[in-house]
């Protein structure tokens, strides 16, 4: 069962929508949600994490750490890699609201995990 409020993270280009790839993502807008409710509390820098071919692994440290208090991360798109790791440190990978609003997408999420669904 789930507790709320929850913390999620959310890659976002613009701040509107659920639209950066996680590993292009220079910051995490962190939220605060409940079924109910959803309020940003802060944004965090990162490093970009995908250099083209290849990837900054001092990066990844660094983002696993920012968001190592969110239950989830939600993302445009995202690689196995990176959702293993993120999934190691108990935080999931979401990518199935890719390109929707951001408030929107976070209720719903947390509606459905308060109704016992998973969504990835």
């Amino acid at each position: 069962m789930i507790e709320f409020p929850v913390k999620l993270a959310v890659a976002s280009k613009e701040g509107q929508a659920i639209s950066e790839h996680f590993g292009h993502a220079k910051r995490f807008a962190i939220y605060e949600v409940t079924p109910e409710s959803c309020r940003l509390l802060e944004s965090r820098e990162v490093e970009h994490y995908c250099l083209g071919n290849s990837s900054n692994q001092s990066a990844m440290a660094g983002i696993l750490e920012a968001v190592r208090d969110c239950q989830a991360v939600f993302v445009a798109k995202i690689g196995d890699g990176p959702t293993e790791k993120l999934a190691a440190i108990g935080v999931r990978a979401v990518s199935a609201y890719a390109w929707e609003t951001i408030e929107a997408s976070l209720l719903d999420y947390a509606r459905r995990s308060a109704a016992g669904e998973v969504v990835a």
